[in-house]
């Protein structure tokens, strides 16, 4: 489980990191995030990307990729969120693809479609830590959250984040 691979950072210098492709989007709205994975885990092939999905984050659709074998843990949420009308409790808190072959000298995106609910907190940036593991033992672990202070360039493993703005027309 990602909640495990949490407690450890990544010991490899990363040249670059796992980032989100659009690293703003509105409360209130589906947001398309998209995963770049630049790279594979010292020298190896990524065989697995996991994705944690943070609390008031709902709705979430991971897309398929060819070659890869798609897993959704689901869970519950820490309180009842408004899905369009109906009250929701839980829903998927991690995705995996898993399967595939990511070379150390190649990039790939991996995509996931969620709703940003009007409970997150405007202004703030909210993380997906990610995981990639790879062939051998080889783990690259983009789980870091900056301190209140930092930002996620102080980090040397940062997690993929995304700044949280009113949605259009304001509330």
């Amino acid at each position: 489980m990602l909640t495990a691979a949490l407690v450890a950072v990544g010991s490899g210098v990363a040249t670059a990191h796992t980032s989100l492709e659009t690293e703003e989007a509105p409360v209130g709205a589906s947001y398309k995030a998209v995963f770049r994975v630049p790279h594979g885990c010292e020298g190896k092939p990524t065989n697995v990307v996991r994705v944690q999905i943070p609390e008031g984050v709902i709705a979430v659709k991971p897309m398929p990729k060819p070659g890869w074998t798609l897993e959704k843990v689901s869970g519950a949420y820490e309180k009842s969120y408004d899905n369009h009308g109906s009250p929701t409790t839980e829903g998927v808190k991690e995705v995996m693809w898993k399967g595939g072959n990511l070379g150390d000298d190649e990039y790939d995106e991996f995509v996931v479609r969620v709703y940003l609910t009007p409970d997150l907190p405007v202004g703030k940036v909210i993380y997906f830590p990610t995981v990639q593991e790879c062939s051998e033992g080889a783990v690259e672990r983009w789980i870091e959250v900056p301190a209140e202070g930092q930002s996620g360039d102080d980090l040397e493993f940062p997690a993929p984040g995304v700044k949280l703005l009113e949605k259009a027309g304001g509330h």
